[in-house]
């Protein structure tokens, strides 16, 4: 496809089309069999990067850009649309072959996580904002996706509380598709990540007709002079005031 041809698509168009060659192009870099585990990590990321950044400058020259991968640079604080990208998100997931990576393209309008894609290249699968999926219906015994190595404690708190199994995943967007994909039903974290490993998952989520906040329940801000996010909950909207209320008594 020319750049001519990505220049007729929508924002949304561009997002998933992105995130599919981007995911890709990781398989292919994965296959070649020719990396360790590290500098197959920073191949991939590199690699990835490179497409993204420069297809979206390519294609939306007049909008910011924040990357995991590259250098931040504050000019995007002046535009109203800003990309947020992750390249590879759960970088480990991916060197080792696993299914629960994500590649992130999310475009945030005024501080909102507006539209995006997240690709789970190692599933074959791409979510995005303008193809909302139906969200399967919630079992009896909820299920809240936590990190596989690191569960944040609240999150296991609150599981506990309300009698939730815990689900171990690996990376942000994959926890947060989980509960699009009817593979989890809650997605919460306390343990800090930055803007680009939720503004695509939470634009895809928010399409989908997710609750999306801040564990004490206020909006999550995007394209900020400080990218870091102390924390999220992603859930059914019927679930959100319950997790929250938990998560409110925990910190009490």
């Amino acid at each position: 496809m020319t750049a001519a041809g990505t220049g007729t698509m929508t924002d949304a168009e561009l997002a998933a089309h992105l995130a599919d060659v981007a995911g890709k192009l990781l398989i292919t870099v994965r296959d070649s069999a020719v990396l360790s585990l590290k500098a197959l990590g920073k191949a991939g990321d590199a690699t990835a990067n490179q497409f993204l950044c420069h297809a979206l400058r390519e294609t939306r020259p007049e909008d910011g850009l924040l990357s995991e991968e590259e250098k931040d640079n504050l000019d995007r604080l002046g535009f109203s649309r800003t990309w947020i990208v992750d390249p590879v998100d759960g970088t480990r997931e991916y060197g080792e072959k696993r299914t629960d990576w994500a590649v992130h393209v999310g475009l945030a309008v005024d501080g909102v996580a507006t539209l995006g894609a997240v690709a789970l290249p190692g599933a074959g699968i791409v979510l995005r904002s303008d193809q909302p999926r139906i969200v399967p219906p919630a079992p009896e015994t909820l299920r809240m996706v936590v990190s596989r190595t690191r569960p944040a404690k609240e999150a296991v708190a609150v599981a506990e509380a309300i009698g939730a199994e815990l689900v171990p995943m690996g990376s942000a967007g994959a926890k947060a598709m989980a509960v699009i994909l009817g593979d989890a039903d809650i997605y919460l974290h306390s343990g800090g990540q930055f803007e680009w490993d939720s503004c695509a998952p939470v634009a895809v989520a928010l399409a989908h007709g997710l609750h999306c906040s801040r564990i004490d329940g206020s909006p999550l801000v995007y394209n900020q002079a400080d990218t870091y996010v102390p924390d999220l909950l992603i859930c059914r909207s019927e679930h959100a005031a319950r997790v929250l209320a938990e998560v409110a008594r925990i910190d009490a």
